[in-house]
């Protein structure tokens, strides 16, 4: 029987904030669909179910803000009966620079509302997590003002190749494990 593992692409809903570098984690998740449809969950995400050799990847994006994501990841874990150890969640990341990734099991949040979020509903913080560089601002730009800007034009020439070594990273740490895929992809 395969393995479900739950990936949670994090970012906030609608048009607005779709290229913005808060949703680089929903970006991720959209290109491993490969443009299967996602559906309306009861859980409060949009889901779309992928195989992946012999696993099955359960994609979701909250429908709610990202300092809400917590509830409907841990609504959607509860109705697949999926345990933090079978959840990744992939996410922007400011102390990283832009186009750098790095894989980890558990952890503190780093003041990632989504992370703070997840972690508190779900009760622990022993959950994957793939953290997407997106960088810090440069000179006195607030944080997060900063997360819900578009990429720049020198960011978004190199946008595709980042995501796609997201959802790399993801196949590789389904497929090989935590180590193997940290040597493989880890800045």
């Amino acid at each position: 029987m395969a393995n479900r593992w739950l990936v949670v692409g994090l970012g906030n809903p609608g048009p607005e904030y779709e290229k913005t570098r808060h949703n680089v984690g929903q970006l991720v998740v959209d290109l491993i669909s490969n443009s299967n449809k996602f559906s309306k969950h009861k859980s409060g995400m949009d889901i779309s179910e992928v195989k992946c050799a012999d696993q099955i990847l359960v994609l979701a994006k909250s429908r709610s803000y990202m300092n809400e994501s917590g509830g409907p990841t841990k609504s959607l874990a509860d109705f697949y009966k999926i345990l933090p150890d079978q959840i990744i969640v992939i996410h922007d990341e400011l102390d990283l620079p832009f186009d750098n990734l790095r894989l980890k099991l558990g952890g503190g949040d780093n003041g990632h509302n989504g992370l703070k979020s997840i972690s508190a509903s779900l009760n622990s913080s022993e959950y994957f997590r793939i953290r997407m560089g997106i960088g810090r601002p440069i000179g006195q730009q607030d944080p997060a003002d900063f997360v819900l800007k578009p990429f720049s034009k020198e960011e978004r020439e190199n946008l595709a190749t980042f995501i796609q070594r997201g959802a790399d990273a993801i196949e590789s740490l389904v497929l090989n494990g935590l180590d193997k895929a940290q040597t493989s992809f880890n800045d």
